[in-house]
């Protein structure tokens, strides 16, 4: 589905790959729904969109774990923009760096809630109106840690496994009719993410943070946005995850001891 003079749902639009992501789509010619639960730093993505886009950008302040405000979602975006004939599911947090013995039982239920009920919701809320247009487009967001384990983000890992699995089920789903779907699998890219989950970034020495080389938020969300275009199934992001979904295939515990000897500084 090509994104020009569509309607298309961004959560997470008010910072980081989300953000890029709504200022991509409307250089492209869409109309964008942005979701964020931050109003101060939604309302920075609308003053970068700039005054040309118009009524093309619309804000919406929500905690997308929370079922009935996204219930309402589709009813005021339709009234906004027309339609919808696309989500892309990109809200997400991540854990601090320990593990699981040591990770309390309210986060874990937190990054429960907002990775994968979030996205749930989502879907249930506006696929019945996916259904009903002539093309429309599912974008799921993932994560390399949905496909290879990383020490210190085990549970934030499961719940990109979750979505993982969740957007393949729903992909063979709905194989025969107008919605296509996609995994997106992100490799390291230059974001907030720690902070925004409201946590401090672990010190890294310089050295190891060459090695992983963080893509541009504005470039992953091009990749995201011509995957889409293209109708592709799996979008990985960056070098470095594709080269460690292969590795991993290859080699589950190979790759897996590599991982957690290139992030043993990290975890507390």
């Amino acid at each position: 589905m090509k994104v020009k003079n569509k309607v298309i749902v961004v959560t997470g639009g008010g910072n980081g790959i989300g953000r890029e992501l709504v200022l991509s789509l409307l250089h492209r010619g869409s109309r964008v729904a942005a979701l964020d639960i931050n109003r101060e730093t939604l309302d920075q993505t609308k003053e970068l969109a700039g005054p040309d886009v118009g009524d093309r950008l619309s804000l919406h302040l929500v905690d997308i774990g929370d079922k009935d405000l996204i219930n309402q979602l589709p009813g005021q975006i339709i009234e906004a923009h027309g339609s919808v004939d696309g989500i892309i599911n990109n809200a997400g947090i991540v854990q601090p760096f320990v593990k699981i013995n040591d990770l309390d039982l309210t986060v874990i239920e937190r990054l429960c809630h907002v990775n994968f009920f979030g996205a749930l919701y989502m879907i249930k809320a506006f696929l019945p109106h996916l259904l009903k247009r002539p093309a429309a487009h599912i974008v799921n967001v993932a994560s390399m840690g949905g496909f290879i384990p990383i020490p210190g983000q085990s549970i934030y890992g499961a719940t990109k496994a979750a979505i993982k699995l969740l957007t393949e089920g729903l992909n063979s789903e709905l194989a025969d009719t107008n919605v296509d779907v996609s995994i997106v699998f992100p490799g390291a890219i230059r974001t907030n993410i720690m902070s925004n989950s409201g946590l401090e970034m672990p010190e890294v020495d310089p050295e190891q943070e060459k090695k992983f080389n963080p893509m541009d938020p504005g470039k992953a969300a091009d990749m995201i946005i011509d995957g889409m275009e293209k109708k592709e199934e799996r979008i990985f992001v960056g070098k470095d995850s594709r080269m460690l979904n292969r590795l991993y295939r290859l080699s589950p515990g190979f790759a897996s001891r590599l991982i957690a000897k290139n992030m043993k500084s990290l975890l507390s």
